[in-house]
């Protein structure tokens, strides 16, 4: 009997135990593990945000997902041009086709004189006094008096390229007056000479005309009257 009551109280001693290990851990009273997890969590913390506070840092000079640049390195890498030059795009070159003004009377001086070699001819010379280049476009289109016909281009002497005039340089072009054979009809004599200029397209208007000087008594013409086209030199002009 005293081996059996030993045995029940030690059995008692043991459910004792346990159901008190397990009030101290519903109260507080007993270990616990969550102590040690609270002093790490700052650490861990701390290092899991330097990440995030560096990718911040590099977003504006980092490429897209896309693979496409950010805004910013797209703004870096545009050409200057873009951001200080002329957006419109226009050539600012004053020597391109599209910029120069034609010469016409506004922007020239023009003179008429009659020359002994070849006969019968008479030499046109048109001077800048602008200040832009200007450009003779095709030939001068002339009238003598009240003349009611246009003198036509002689076609051989149309240059390879428009002659152009910086500010003090002159353009030629070559008159024939009348046929040295003599084989010209309607013989005239011109006391007013205005010459016309044509703008970009063939007999349009370039501008206001031009009503140089001719001799006091006056030039004779007949139907034999033609023009070169404008040259850059007199010497072409009159050959």
């Amino acid at each position: 009997m005293s081996t059996f009551r030993h045995a029940r109280l030690l059995a008692a001693t043991g459910a004792a135990l346990t159901a008190l290990a397990l009030t101290a851990c519903e109260n507080g009273s007993g270990s616990r593990d969550e102590g040690a997890s609270k002093s790490a969590s700052p650490t861990a913390t701390k290092d899991a945000s330097k990440p995030a506070q560096d990718r911040s840092s590099q977003q504006p000079t980092q490429n897209t997902g896309s693979g496409q640049p950010s805004a910013q390195s797209s703004r870096a890498g545009k050409p200057a041009q873009n951001d200080t030059g002329d957006k419109s795009g226009k050539n600012d070159d004053p020597y391109a086709p599209g910029n120069l003004a034609s010469c016409n009377g506004s922007n020239t001086r023009t003179t008429a004189q009659p020359v002994s070699r070849p006969l019968n001819h008479m030499l046109l010379t048109v001077t800048n006094t602008g200040s832009k280049p200007c450009a003779l476009m095709y030939y001068p289109v002339l009238r003598f008096d009240d003349m009611q016909w246009v003198p036509q281009a002689i076609g051989d002497s149309k240059p390879q390229a428009v002659t152009t005039l910086k500010p003090g340089e002159s353009g030629y072009a070559g008159v024939r007056l009348s046929a040295a054979d003599g084989s010209g009809t309607g013989g005239d004599t011109g006391r007013k000479l205005t010459i016309g200029f044509q703008g970009r397209t063939p007999n349009s208007s370039g501008g206001p005309a031009a009503t140089p000087a001719l001799p006091a008594k006056g030039v004779h013409y007949d139907s034999a009257l033609s023009v070169t086209y404008w040259q850059t030199d007199a010497e072409t002009a009159l050959n």
